[in-house]
């Protein structure tokens, strides 16, 4: 069972996917966590650091060649595993990174994600722009302004692929997503195999 997490930096979803594999491990289910990242934020600690301004563009080339690889590679792995497999992140971030930043989405992506193989359950994590920089400030580790979260946000609701997304409302407490996750991971699981015509 392929399971893909996605939402505006701050939203949870890679403490909830940990939470959600954990979780499923100790039911006694295998279960495998994958992460599909774009090293944004070593570029985004990087250009702090020295001072750099970096383009859009050239930002975008290096942040989708590397979360590209993460992605192949670990459908890949997904494939190999026996199991509940949950990736955090995949190519719609970079779509919506592309479009909050005035870019075009590219024929690349979209042909790829027509091509991958399509997961089971895709779980959007929606917040409040203000929740999420409350939290990413909170863990020091990266730069977001509230108007940088919010472009992300809309973005990835003006996705085409979004009407296709579950939406999870992450403002709520760790324990609360993990369940309504875990409720749904049940669901996606039990739901009965829909007969073909004959």
């Amino acid at each position: 069972m392929l399971i893909v997490l996605t939402g505006i930096d701050g939203s949870g979803k890679t403490t909830a996917a940990h939470a959600l594999v954990d979780s499923a491990r100790a039911e006694g289910r295998s279960a495998l966590l994958l992460s599909n990242h774009a090293a944004r934020r070593r570029m985004s600690l990087l250009s702090a650091r020295f001072g750099w301004k970096v383009a859009p563009r050239v930002s975008d080339f290096v942040e989708t060649g590397v979360r590209l690889f993460n992605v192949l590679v670990n459908h890949v792995r997904a494939r190999q595993f026996d199991g509940l497999v949950v990736m955090d992140r995949h190519l719609h971030c970079q779509l919506a990174l592309r479009q909050a930043s005035g870019l075009r989405r590219g024929p690349l992506l979209p042909w790829l994600l027509k091509k991958l193989p399509s997961p089971d359950l895709h779980v959007h994590f929606d917040v409040d722009p203000r929740v999420a920089h409350h939290r990413v400030m909170a863990r020091g580790t990266d730069k977001e302004t509230p108007a940088d979260l919010q472009a992300f946000r809309s973005a990835y609701h003006s996705l085409p692929e979004f009407d296709g997304f579950v939406v999870v409302h992450a403002a709520e407490t760790p324990e609360r997503v993990l369940a309504e996750l875990n409720r749904l991971v049940s669901a996606t699981r039990k739901e009965p195999a829909v007969p073909h015509p004959n």
